[in-house]
Order: structure tokens, then sequence, then C-alpha cells
């Protein structure tokens, strides 16, 4: 193993990153965030810019994984398989674990959404939630 910083894992929500992040630091693990402040600072770029991602030393992975097991069900995503020992969401489409929960960016609204809104002249105000992969951009339930 060298000291190559590789992306551990990517965050739809830097709130969630920066409690894994915190975790890992309590264990003396080295890490740290990219694309936080715009992930917080401007929400609607996340899904542009791919997620908040934690960075980590490659030689850190197996005792990252050991520690985060415990955590692995934040949600019950409906596709799991096995990635280094832990569950993860993989894409429908094209089975990579680049994947989090969040706002949908296609099919936003449905269509009473859209209808009701055009009627009050307000902008929509439901939204639709899906699993969004970052790698092919497929969005699944």
């Amino acid at each position: 193993m060298s000291d190559k910083i590789i992306v551990y894992s990517t965050f739809y929500n830097p709130i969630e990153a920066n409690i894994i992040k915190a975790k890992l630091e309590d264990a003396g693990i080295r890490c740290f965030l990219t694309d936080e402040n715009v992930a917080t600072i401007q929400p609607l770029f996340n899904q542009a810019i791919g997620g908040v991602k934690l960075n980590v030393f490659e030689k850190d992975v197996e005792q990252i994984n050991v520690l985060l097991a415990d955590d692995v069900a934040l949600e019950v995503p409906e596709i799991e398989v096995e990635q280094d020992g832990a569950k993860a969401v993989a894409c429908e489409n094209c089975g990579s674990t680049n994947v989090s929960y969040g706002l949908a960016t296609k099919n936003k609204h449905s269509w009473w959404v859209v209808v009701l809104s055009i009627l009050m002249t307000i902008y929509p105000f439901k939204a639709n939630k899906c699993y969004h992969c970052y790698k092919c951009g497929h969005e699944f339930n």
C-alpha cells in the first residue's frame, strides 16, 4: 500500500459527510472533504460536481471499512451489493456503487404538482426523490 490519496466515498448531504469525517478523525484516521463548500453554499450544484467527496489514504481503507461497518444502514436501498465487506447501493443501469439518494434531476415534479403550480402561479412545491448514479447519470427508485 502506498500513501496515495483516494476518494473513499461521495455524499449528497454535506452533514452526513462531516459526521463520517469526524468519526474517522476520532479514530485517528487522517481524511479530508472536497467540494464541501460548493455543496453547502450552492446545494443545487451538488449533482453537477458529483457530491461531497471523502478523501483518505489508500493504506487506511481496510481500517475504515471495519470502523464504518456498523453504520452501513443509513438508508434502506432497493438494490444492494457487497463492496469491501459493506452493503452499498448499486446503479441498476451500470452497476456502479457511486450512487446517492436525493432530489431527482429528471422528472423532478409530478404532473399534478405542475398543473396546480400553474393554476396558483407559484413555484412547484413538491419534488420527487430518487437514487442518482454519478457515473452514468441514471436515476432510479
